[in-house]
């Protein structure tokens, strides 16, 4: 919901599918009435790496976004369940106001056009401290309230196989089909010995609901109950560290690691008064967030090569080297990762490596 127009410049939005356009205008028809849904003024309102698309429409004092998540690529159930789960741990994501599940519709309450991404990046151009950290210190305290709120019981697991197909994606689409690499043997153990120790350190975290996706792009800016949270329809029950890690090194914006560590202080303190389970030491959670980036940029950096080879969306594969640097950067410190440093090396290219410090 990122790239807001206004009724004016609305345009007529494109549906490459007639069967699935008819649909949609029946639908649209059927539900106008009950919120004074101007049809005339459907236009975009923002995409993303899945198949979905959202649109804006005006209503009755208000506009409201419509998701377009065409099955079989996309099942908007889960995000109908996700968008209760948040509302009853009190927190502000988009309420379904109509659903069509077979067809993938929705119709949600709209959360406005300002991300927390643009808000950050406007606050470090303006050099207002004061601004970036109001900011964060709200994603922190919501992020706490989703942990501790939010009934987990039902979500699915974030377990062995889930973890291990996620690191897959490196090899297969960054390493093979971007970087043009064929790893021999003993860089194959290698790899092995890493994947095997970032799951180890996920599975022994505990387990509470984590959006998977917790980071700038997907908060918005609101006057009331900040951030207003979007893209949770992926939630698991997981290792508590995931989305922390997701909102301090994100896909589009990198920190010092003096803000990185004491937001995550920060974070470390509220989540423990609120009563999670966390180390005493925050030396040891420091490491459990730093591990558990380190699985999730692996991820990325397959799931953007995926995006650009296989999806034609070649956009995303712009912020490869912000996803090296991140994974170089934590392979490096830690013994027991180090032999995983010295196999991204290569495919960072060495003068891209001497550039990341």
């Amino acid at each position: 919901m990122s790239t807001p127009t206004s009724p004016a410049s609305a345009t007529a939005v494109a549906w490459p599918d007639a069967a699935r356009h008819s649909a949609f205008d029946a639908w649209l028809a059927r539900i106008a009435p009950a919120h004074g849904l101007d049809t005339g003024t459907l236009r975009a309102a923002s995409s993303d790496a899945s198949f979905r698309r959202y649109l804006r429409i005006d209503g009755r004092g208000a506009s409201f976004i419509v998701m377009d998540a065409p099955p079989p690529q996309e099942d908007v159930r889960p995000f109908v369940a996700i968008a209760a789960l948040l509302e009853r741990a009190g927190l502000h994501a988009p309420s379904v106001l109509e659903q069509d599940a077979d067809h993938g519709f929705l119709l949600l309450t709209d959360l406005g056009s300002t991300l927390y991404l643009n808000a950050l990046n406007e606050a470090v151009a303006r050099d207002d401290a004061a601004r970036r950290e109001s900011l964060m210190r709200d994603a922190i305290r919501a992020l706490v309230q989703w942990q501790t709120r939010a009934d987990a019981s039902a979500l699915p697991p974030y377990d062995d196989a889930l973890l291990r197909r996620e690191l897959q994606l490196f090899p297969d689409w960054c390493v093979t089909r971007e970087c043009g690499v064929t790893w021999t043997a003993d860089e194959q153990r290698t790899w092995a010995a890493a994947c095997d120790a970032l799951v180890a350190s996920a599975l022994a975290q505990p387990t509470v609901a984590v959006h998977r996706d917790f980071m700038p792009r997907n908060l918005m800016v609101t006057a009331e109950n900040n951030p207003g949270i979007l893209d949770f329809q992926d939630a698991v029950r997981g290792p508590i560290s995931y989305d922390l890690a997701s909102l301090l090194r994100d896909a589009f914006i990198s920190w010092d690691e003096e803000l990185e560590i004491d937001w995550a202080v920060r974070y470390w303190q509220a989540a423990r008064k609120a009563g999670l389970e966390l180390p005493d030491d925050f030396g040891e959670f420091w490491r459990q967030v730093e591990w558990m980036g380190l699985q999730r940029h692996l991820k990325v950096l397959g799931i953007f090569c995926r995006l650009k080879h296989r999806d034609a969306k070649p956009n995303y594969s712009t912020d490869l080297p912000r996803f090296f640097n991140y994974a170089h950067k934590v392979a490096s410190r830690y013994n027991a990762l180090r032999p995983l440093s010295r196999l991204l090396e290569p495919l960072m290219g060495a003068e891209r490596v001497e550039g990341f410090y």
